[in-house]
């Protein structure tokens, strides 16, 4: 296995010019309003905006990397504690782009019964969403794919929903266990024909990938309003 360059690594993955970039950061330097959560299929909002869903394990960091995108700290609540978000949480970023930030799948305090509830209503969500552009599979870098991500890597290729892995918590891990995590999970993907190529690797901390992973989220939005 080649390993990348350390310095290729901090960059983030896939090739981002300045005007990218810079479309990027202006896409969420808008106003980014919490809309609801919704607890049951018929809660979820109406909308023409396309749409992007942070998906992910429990505790995998999705509402902390909301909050590092948008730059606002208490947009969406975190928790230490896995299972902590129980509903789909939406947000309108400019009105030219929706993010729902999902209920974590897999290891969970909170009652099996619970955790049933908002399985079922996340994956019937994933499923069942025409304007859904893109699902973000946020993934630990420390621990990289497990078992519930192949699970719903599987069920995503099956319903043709497309997705791209964003590697989270990269201040934890060292870099030349990071690019074997990066190679290693590239690989994984060109085996998944709904997966996006590129792996994005990030930390909300460090900043690592945050400008890169908006730049990708730009090109599904809808266009600036000239003027």
């Amino acid at each position: 296995m080649t390993e990348r360059d350390p310095e290729e690594v901090r960059e983030g993955a896939g090739d981002h010019g300045q005007a990218q970039l810079e479309e990027g950061r202006l896409l969420f330097s808008a106003e980014c309003q919490f809309l609801l959560s919704a607890v049951q299929a018929e809660q979820v909002p109406a909308s023409d905006l396309p749409e992007i869903a942070f998906a992910g394990r429990s505790n995998v960091g999705k509402s902390t990397l909301v909050n590092a995108l948008t730059g606002r700290k208490t947009l969406a609540r975190t928790s230490n504690t896995p299972g902590r978000t129980q509903q789909l949480n939406f947000f309108d970023l400019g009105d030219r782009l929706m993010l729902a930030d999902l209920p974590g799948y897999g290891y969970a305090k909170a009652p099996k019964a619970d955790v049933a509830r908002w399985t079922r209503l996340t994956r019937a969500y994933l499923k069942g969403r025409p304007q859904l552009r893109r699902i973000l599979l946020l993934v630990d870098s420390r621990h990289g794919l497990k078992t519930a991500d192949h699970e719903i890597m599987k069920e995503l290729d099956k319903a043709a929903v497309s997705y791209q892995v964003v590697l989270t918590k990269t201040d934890k891990i060292k870099q030349e266990a990071l690019a074997t995590v990066i190679v290693a999970t590239a690989g994984e993907l060109k085996t998944h024909p709904a997966a996006h190529p590129d792996v994005i690797a990030t930390s909300a901390q460090g900043g690592m990938g945050i400008a890169e992973l908006r730049a990708e989220l730009a090109t599904v939005a809808l266009p600036r309003q000239a003027g």
